[in-house]
């Protein structure tokens, strides 16, 4: 009889055991649509022995809402944009950062390190940089005529333009055209630019973030907004698409990966993090999904058509009229309130 209990012991043992390394070998990814190639997921499945569950969301606004929810939703690595970096480090959702775990860290471009929203990095490293632009197809519109943010408000263009949905994105163009800063935390002059907006409507033929390459490329639609990357992977596909840096200014933000604070496989997670820096794989996801590498090891691993493309890295001239995104505090609400009421057409 105790040898029969000593072997059945042994057998729960080892099954716990190898449960718990089985759930050693896991890693949770939420990131945004579109933003991780299939082949560097594999990569590092095979390299690593670590499974990747991936899944995505559509805005910053999904993914703030689903860990405000579940502070325990169960994710290691994580994709918020620079603003929603500071929101979520404030409010103590996300995991500080174990340098020593994160020796890639060195390659990163130096310039794009220390922003206001996360002062050390101690939260955060840049995964993507890009900017906010118009996109307009020549085929239909000429370019030389559309130069402004403010051009979009012109009754030609009247149930023509492609928004996306995120707040940020479509305030921001409001406030740039009347003079405010892009990122305005004032609510006097948030409803100034929602008044702007709501003249802008009648000309909106959808708000979609998703869709918005899909749409350029098969000219469903062929004038709105649009992001510089899911713009330069258009573009390759439909060479009739020209992004255009608003004279009135525009807005350049920084994706990050971050780790929630209670990520069930922070090692996993650093480990992760680790392997996208490395310059080769960095250089990677930039050739693949075509927004600006913040790695400045991978610009030399990546062919000249890449690193000089304008839609990807505007030269200094044009950068002097950005403007970084940062968080609105308190009256980020007050932004999704009124773009709820824009996307209903109240």
């Amino acid at each position: 009889m105790k040898n029969i209990r000593f072997i059945l012991f042994f057998i729960l043992c080892f099954i716990y055991n190898f449960s718990a390394f089985a759930n050693d070998k896991v890693l949770n990814v939420y990131n945004w649509s579109n933003y991780m190639p299939d082949d560097v997921l594999a990569q590092f499945e095979k390299e690593t022995g670590i499974h990747v569950n991936y899944s995505t969301y559509s805005g910053n606004d999904m993914l703030y809402a689903k860990l405000k929810a579940d502070p325990n939703a169960g994710y290691d690595v994580i994709v918020p944009s620079s603003y929603f970096v500071e929101r979520m480090r404030k409010q103590d959702i996300l995991q500080k950062f174990d340098k020593s775990q994160l020796p890639n860290m060195k390659y990163l471009n130096k310039s794009l390190m220390g922003k206001p929203f996360d002062p050390n990095n101690d939260y955060s490293v840049p995964y993507f940089w890009g900017s906010t632009g118009i996109v307009v197809n020549k085929l239909y519109f000429d370019p030389a005529k559309i130069t402004r943010w403010s051009d979009l408000w012109k009754p030609e263009f009247y149930n023509q333009l492609l928004l996306t949905d995120d707040p940020h994105d479509v305030f921001s163009m409001a406030l740039l055209v009347l003079g405010y800063p892009a990122s305005d935390s004032n609510p006097k002059d948030i409803y100034q630019a929602y008044l702007k907006l709501k003249k802008l409507l009648p000309n909106v033929r959808l708000f979609n973030t998703d869709v918005a390459k899909v749409n350029y490329i098969d000219e469903d639609s062929t004038i709105g907004m649009g992001y510089s990357g899911d713009t330069y992977q258009a573009w390759k596909e439909n060479p009739h698409l020209v992004y255009i840096y608003p004279q009135d200014g525009f807005v350049v933000w920084i994706d990050c990966l971050a780790i929630p604070k209670n990520a069930p496989h922070l090692k996993n997670a650093y480990i992760f993090i680790n392997f996208l820096m490395r310059p080769d794989i960095a250089a990677k996801l930039g050739i693949e999904l075509g927004y600006a590498s913040p790695n400045a090891e991978a610009l030399k691993f990546m062919p000249p058509d890449i690193r000089n493309n304008p839609i990807i890295y505007p030269d200094a001239k044009t950068l002097a009229r950005a403007q970084f995104e940062t968080e609105p505090g308190n009256t980020a609400r007050l932004y999704e309130k009124y773009m709820e009421e824009l996307k209903v057409g109240d």
